[in-house]
């Protein structure tokens, strides 16, 4: 996993709320073996809308998703997270967050930022009215500011994750980073557990 300090871009509104991971990707792309190519299927089913966000020229190139409440329900799948960042996605900001599809998030180097609904709401509407305004989300700071809008607003964010992102850390990493002790405990198990 990359370290993430900070996610600069623009943005795509996506005015949905409820959205589930069968939308985000369709279980229809959940046979590929490899980890690579989930891009394509990112909600597949609603980009054969000509008139959907992600098909409109001027939010082509956007690194920040910003959406409705309770994002990602439904299933457990990682590909839904796999798929966004794929994209070319760093960063999604909505309301809430389904626990399981934050989680996944957080495992896979996506940063899923929670700000109130009014504040989405503005985000929206300067996305909308300047498809370049920037959006610069700090995860060393835990703030998201919106310059052309007037928006700075902190987001929560709990220490180990913010640690996992800064540091770019996977779960590898982490069990890692207590390789001494790991070798300690080891050498002074008795031999009989070996």
């Amino acid at each position: 996993m990359k370290a993430v300090r900070i996610v600069s871009g623009t943005g795509v509104p996506l005015r949905r709320s409820d959205v589930d991971t069968d939308q985000i990707i369709p279980a229809e792309w959940l046979k590929r073996v490899e980890r690579t190519g989930f891009e394509k299927g990112l909600f597949s089913t609603w980009r054969d809308d000509r008139d959907f966000v992600l098909n409109q020229e001027q939010y082509q190139g956007a690194s920040i998703l910003v959406a409705g409440p309770a994002f990602g329900v439904g299933s457990s799948r990682e590909h839904a997270v796999w798929a966004i960042l794929q994209a070319g996605f760093d960063a999604v900001i909505a309301p809430s967050f389904s626990d399981i599809f934050r989680n996944n998030c957080t495992k896979n180097g996506l940063v899923p930022v929670v700000l109130p609904e009014a504040t989405v709401e503005a985000i929206w509407t300067a996305i909308e009215a300047n498809p370049t305004t920037e959006i610069v989300v700090d995860v060393d700071r835990l703030t998201v500011e919106v310059p052309q809008a007037g928006i700075a607003e902190s987001f929560p964010m709990d220490g180990p994750t913010q640690h996992r992102f800064l540091e770019g850390l996977d779960d590898i990493g982490i069990t890692l980073g207590h390789a001494d002790a790991i070798e300690t405990y080891e050498s002074n198990r008795p031999a009989w557990l070996t």
